[in-house]
């Protein structure tokens, strides 16, 4: 199954989103990011927080929606802030459609620890909505199913 994190610059919670649910995900499932308007170049602290964590940042790059033409995504889920007043991109091909708020921990302030720990929360975040989705996709409701 391929997911595909969608936000507006493809450089920050859609990269971290990718990257926690590649490192997370059983087989079977790959995540791809993008943006709608792509900044061209991941934050620096996003992926210095993943490495600190542990996680691949190895193929991240900041790129737009023609990255994944010819092999289109199963689900799509937005991970930008409505509550903040941004405009989530929209994605028009035939997939599920999801959307996971994730508020911007770049536009957080102060110093390194600060910064550092609203990128760790978010993080925690999609790894938590990650563990679900994949709870939810092998043993979906109503399956009968007692995995979880």
């Amino acid at each position: 199954m391929k997911v595909l994190f969608m936000c507006t610059a493809n450089s920050c919670r859609s990269i971290l989103s990718e990257a926690v649910f590649n490192h997370l995900a059983p087989p079977g499932f790959e995540a791809i990011s993008s943006g709608s308007f792509p900044k061209g170049q991941v934050l620096p602290r996003s992926l210095s927080v993943l490495q600190a964590a542990g996680i691949s940042t190895e193929g991240l790059y900041s790129k737009g929606n023609d990255a994944f033409e010819g092999s289109p995504p199963d689900v799509v889920i937005t991970v930008c802030d409505k509550a903040a007043g941004e405009a989530c991109p929209v994605y028009f091909g035939p997939a599920l459609k999801a959307h996971w708020g994730l508020e911007d921990p770049s536009d957080v302030e102060g110093d390194d620890q600060r910064l550092n720990a609203a990128f760790s929360a978010t993080m925690d975040i999609i790894a938590t909505r990650c563990q679900a989705f994949f709870r939810a996709a092998v043993c979906p409701p109503g399956s009968g199913g007692t995995e979880g």
